[in-house]
C-alpha cells in the first residue's frame, strides 16, 4: 500500500536538498504545471505549491540550444506499467540489478472510487541548466555541445557522488563495476551514435507512452506535441530552474 503523503515534509523536501525516493513513489507536489503555447510562449497555469513559478525559459520557448535538440515528451495517461521500457533499457545499456536509469512511479489516489492509480515514467531530465555538471568537481559529468544530452566520462568520475546529491530528480546511481556515477544518456552511445532514432524506451513501449524526437525540428512529433493548444504540459520541478527537456502531458 502506498503511504500517505505528508504534504509538510513534502514541501520541505522541495525547498531544500532532493530526497531519495523509493521506486514505487509519485512525489506529485513536485510537478509544476505548465502550458506552452503554440507561439512559443510558456505561461504558468498552475502550481501545486503556492509561490512556485513555471520556468519561463524552457526548451520551446524560443530558438533552440542544440542541433539536434533532443527531447521526450511522456503521456502519463497512456503508461500502463508494463515496464517494457525498463527491461529495453537494462539489456541496452548493461545496468545492473541495483541501478537504474529509468523508472516508473506509481501514486494511488485512496479517496477516489476504485483507488485510481496513475502511473509516470521518469529519467534524466537532460536539462539546460543541470546542476549536476556544476557540482561535479571533476568536468565528469557534462552538457554536450551538440547535443545538448547530459554525459557522463567515467574515466574522470572519483565517485563523490556529489551530482547525485545534486540532481533534483533522483536520476543518478554509482555503477561499482564502472566505479562511476551512471545514469541517462538517451540511449546515445548504444543507440542514437549508431543511426538509431528512438531510445530504448521509446522503441518498445506498447503504448506511445514515451515519445522521443528532435525538438529543434519543428517537423519532429515532439516539437509538435510541445507546441500544440489543446492540452497541457507538464515539466518536473519547474522551480528548480533546470529547464528539462523531458515533457510530460496527458494523453
Amino acid at each position: 500500500m502506498i503511504p500517505k503523503l505528508n504534504l509538510d515534509k513534502l514541501r520541505a523536501d522541495l525547498k531544500g536538498a532532493p530526497t531519495k525516493l523509493e521506486r514505487r513513489e509519485f512525489l506529485k507536489l513536485g510537478f509544476i504545471i505548465t502550458g506552452v503555447l503554440g507561439g512559443g510562449t510558456v505561461l504558468s497555469l498552475a502550481s501545486n505549491l503556492a509561490g512556485a513559478l513555471a520556468s519561463r525559459s524552457a526548451p520551446g520557448a524560443g530558438g533552440h540550444r542544440y542541433s539536434p535538440h533532443y527531447s521526450m515528451v511522456v503521456r502519463q495517461s497512456l503508461c500502463i506499467d508494463c515496464e517494457l521500457c525498463i527491461e529495453a533499457c537494462i539489456a541496452t545499456n548493461s545496468v545492473p540489478s541495483y541501478g537504474y536509469r529509468t523508472r516508473i512511479l506509481e501514486h494511488r489516489d485512496e479517496e477516489a472510487i476504485g483507488r485510481q492509480r496513475e502511473f509516470i515514467p521518469v529519467l534524466c531530465n537532460q536539462c539546460n541548466k543541470p546542476p549536476c555538471t556544476r557540482a561535479c568537481p571533476t568536468g565528469a559529468t557534462y552538457k554536450d555541445k551538440i547535443t545538448g544530452i547530459v554525459m557522463m566520462e567515467d574515466r574522470k568520475c572519483i565517485g563523490c557522488k556529489t551530482c547525485v546529491l545534486a540532481c533534483p530528480y533522483n536520476a543518478r546511481y554509482y555503477n561499482y563495476a564502472k566505479r562511476a556515477v551512471d545514469k541517462c544518456n538517451f540511449c546515445f552511445d548504444t543507440r542514437l551514435s549508431k543511426g538509431e532514432t528512438l531510445t530504448a524506451c521509446a522503441s518498445v513501449c506498447p503504448t506511445g507512452a514515451r515519445t522521443f524526437g528532435i525538438l529543434s525540428d519543428p517537423s519532429s512529433k515532439v516539437y509538435r506535441m510541445v507546441h500544440q493548444l489543446e492540452t497541457t504540459v507538464y515539466v518536473m520541478r519547474a522551480s528548480a530552474g533546470t529547464e528539462p527537456n523531458v515533457f510530460y502531458m496527458k494523453a
